[in-house]
């Protein structure tokens, strides 16, 4: 299972709901490493999506405990278990969590690759990811050159997960 985000120098992943970087170059990155596989997201972050509608091209999974929610075009699960279940029909190495920060740092665990945008600059955050690159488990394997957009430096970056086999819950 794989993870894609964008973090700021602090780590920071959103606001008030929202991203803290809107750089076109990272939602064409997003969506070239996200079409045509299962993408995973909190509640939250799918009513943060444009139109709150699912993500063309893909399989959108949706964890929310909300029993009234419903969407189409969209696969709801309320649990964990529920999410294990639906994701044994996927090839792991189809699947991206795609947020919020909750899911992400349940998640985290479970994933063999973290695909960072790294940006060099920082935002006021309300939201966090952990910091991989202080952590023994993670080891950045990638770093793309550098890139800018409206003064904005970023990097994109693969960490990979350095035990053997990942089991999924």
């Amino acid at each position: 299972m794989n993870l894609i985000v964008s973090v700021s120098l602090d780590w920071g992943i959103g606001c008030k709901n929202d991203l803290l970087f809107h750089v076109s170059e990272d939602m064409k990155y997003f969506k070239a490493m996200t079409t045509g596989k299962v993408v995973v997201m909190g509640q939250n972050t799918f009513l943060s999506l444009p139109n709150k509608k699912p993500l063309r091209d893909r399989v959108n999974i949706i964890l929310s405990d909300d029993a009234s929610l419903y969407v189409d075009g969209a696969i709801i699960v309320r649990s964990l278990t529920e999410l294990s279940e639906a994701l044994r029909a996927y090839d792991t190495d189809e699947v991206f969590i795609i947020g919020g920060a909750m899911l992400y740092e349940t998640m985290l665990p479970y994933c063999k690759n973290a695909y960072i945008t790294q940006f060099y600059a920082t935002k006021e955050a309300d939201r966090f990811f952990p910091n991989l690159s202080k952590s023994p488990e993670w080891t950045l394997a990638e770093r793309s050159d550098m890139h800018e957009a409206g003064g904005l430096k970023f990097t994109f970056d693969k960490y990979v997960h350095s035990a053997e086999k990942i089991n999924i819950f």
